[in-house]
């Protein structure tokens, strides 16, 4: 059947729109005439220490309209938390305004009360003005040298300032800054009149339309920083390969060794007793236990690095650019849907080759091991977000289209794809032929069991990627953007490379020590990076970031979870396929009675 071969040749589809579309759509490419309206979009408010527990923009009682106008958002846009509305403040195409006012409010003592505790939390609010974003703070804590905070000051920015550049008729940067002399005192629990105003300045630039979201770049990629950056990933990856190499040259002297004696042995005495790996010929290709389990593992586990990669591709082409809003989980959910007869296919016809019969029921751990704890994990988290009236709670619209997408592509794909893989026949390629009854495996010293093989194992890979973390962890959890990705390319590159060799090496120091239970181990052991992973998070949380209430605690804990999760299953399939394919190798090249 072609199934695989049709989800295949949707996914590349899939890629050359993606990246259609972000070569070609840097954001908004709209041509403005002189006192044209350009939209202006509030988007939401929040802690700057807690990027996730962000809140509509009118949630705070700013100059509101009587009637909130939302726009209407893709669904990439809704899983990133953006909640776009109208703005209050009208910025017309090169039209200058000097302290207009907004509205004139007065606050009651509830809504100074929340504006007082928007500002002990350091909120900011963020807009998008022609698809430029923009950010500020909505006012500022001023502590006394006393370090009672019942004798700080809280005060309110009543005066906004945009600074705008354009370039004959297109809106090239904007910024935005507060006037520190327009200030509402909220420090007591008293109503206040405010008046809110806005200052608009246009000043012309030479910067081109095609590099106006250069800026975002540069400032998220701190070029001072740049070489740094450079230097300690160039450091890192060589160390962990000198490292890497220097083990595949003992792991190849030994194996020569290997291969010699066995050789020399077959020729001296036919009688003598085997020792080592060969002594446990008949034991190697034995099946392993849970192998439903284990085929589902390796299915999910290639899904994963199929959707990887394409993310990757679409990083290189250029399509998340920066601020390109939603466009990553756009990304992910429709790659993820469309590679799911990847897992189907090597999930069933792996489960066929080791004898299995009951293929549905695999066919359906495949379909709910990654999706059913990462849904599991959603439906905490969103019951959070939607307790905290944070944006990060999804809409049931939006809930709707995800499970339409799972029922209507993602399990029919699932299913085609199973089904070719049954019908594949291909049988599981054993150089040599398996006992019937297992030998008894000796005693082994404690550093020899699973969980000291793990850490032995993942610490390796997980040093050739922790400085790259930071970064990731300062994007996708605070204000940086990303956007290095040939950097992170070649650390992914790197990261499989040094997976594949340590799993190859303990597999092989698992089977000199006449243990032929290798199958679980080598999946364990190359997925074993995902604990240290998740191990970083406790670091990032507690002496990186700044981020604190049960919230953001849960958000950071709950999807971090989910990603290690999905680390463990694709770099367990890496180990995998690397073990298997050194283990059918050296099986080969001896004689096996």
């Amino acid at each position: 059947m072609a199934s695989p071969a049709a989800g295949a040749a949707s996914a590349v589809l899939l890629l050359l729109a993606f990246a259609v579309a972000g070569v070609l759509s840097d954001g908004s490419d709209h041509r403005y005439k002189s006192s044209e309206p350009v939209p202006l979009y509030a988007n939401k408010v929040g802690p700057f220490h807690n990027p996730r527990s962000t809140y509509r923009y009118f949630d705070l009682p700013f100059c509101s309209p009587e009637k909130v106008k939302e726009k209407s958002e893709a669904l990439g846009e809704v899983l990133n938390g953006d909640r776009l509305v109208d703005a209050p403040y009208k910025l017309d195409f090169r039209v200058d305004l000097d302290s207009k006012p907004v509205c004139s409010k007065k606050l009651t003592k509830e809504d100074v009360a929340k504006f007082r505790n928007s500002v002990a939390k350091d909120y900011y609010f963020q807009m998008y003005y022609d698809d430029l974003p923009l950010w500020g703070f909505i006012g500022k804590l001023e502590k006394t040298a006393k370090a009672d905070p019942s004798e700080w000051k809280y005060y309110l920015y009543r005066h906004i300032i945009f600074d705008i550049l354009y370039n004959n008729d297109r809106v090239i940067e904007i910024t935005v800054h507060t006037d520190q002399s327009a200030l509402v005192d909220l420090t007591e629990d008293k109503e206040a009149n405010v008046e809110f105003l806005y200052t608009v300045k246009w000043k012309e630039t030479a910067t081109p339309f095609e590099k106006r979201m250069e800026k975002y770049s540069s400032s998220s990629n701190l070029p001072h920083h740049l070489e740094v950056h450079w230097f300690s990933i160039i450091n890192s990856c060589v160390t962990v390969l000198l490292l890497t190499g220097f083990l595949a040259t003992i792991l190849m002297r030994v194996l020569k060794n290997d291969f010699v004696k066995y050789a020399h042995d077959e020729e001296a005495a036919d009688d003598q007793e085997e020792s080592g790996w060969k002594y446990i010929h008949g034991d190697v290709f034995r099946f392993p236990k849970n192998k439903s389990l284990f085929s589902a593992a390796l299915g999910t586990g290639t899904q994963l690095f199929a959707l990887t990669t394409f993310i990757f591709l679409l990083a290189l082409v250029g399509v998340f650019y920066p601020y390109n809003r939603g466009a990553l989980f756009t990304a992910l959910v429709v790659i993820y849907a469309l590679t799911s007869g990847i897992a189907g296919y090597i999930a069933t016809s792996f489960y066929c080759q080791l004898e299995g019969t009951n293929w549905v029921r695999n066919l359906l751990l495949t379909g709910c091991l990654f999706c059913g704890p990462l849904f599991l994990t959603f439906c905490f988290l969103n019951t959070v977000a939607i307790a905290y009236s944070a944006t990060a709670a999804l809409p049931f619209g939006t809930i709707c289209v995800i499970v339409l997408i799972w029922t209507l592509v993602t399990f029919p794909l699932l299913v085609l794809g199973g089904i070719a893989g049954k019908n594949s026949k291909s049988e599981f390629q054993a150089p040599c032929r398996t006992t019937k009854y297992p030998r008894e495996i000796p005693p082994l010293p404690w550093y020899r069991t699973t969980v000291p093989q793990m850490a032995m194992a993942g610490f390796l890979p997980f040093s050739a990627i922790y400085i790259e973390l930071y970064y990731i962890f300062a994007s996708v959890w605070g204000h940086r953007i990303y956007t290095i990705y040939s950097i992170l390319f070649i650390v992914f590159i790197i990261l499989l490379i040094v997976t594949a060799f340590i799993t190859v090496a303990l597999t092989y120091f698992q089977l000199a020590a006449e243990d032929h239970e290798w199958w679980w181990r080598s999946f364990l052991c190359g997925g074993s990076t995902g604990f240290f992973v998740y191990g970083y998070c406790l670091y990032y949380y507690y002496a990186r970031s700044d981020m604190s209430g049960f919230m953001q605690t849960s958000f950071f804990f709950g999807y971090m979870a989910c990603i290690c999760y999905a680390f463990f299953l694709m770099l367990g399939m890496v180990g995998f396929r690397a073990a298997l394919f050194f283990v059918r190798h050296i099986y080969k090249s001896i004689k096996c009675e």
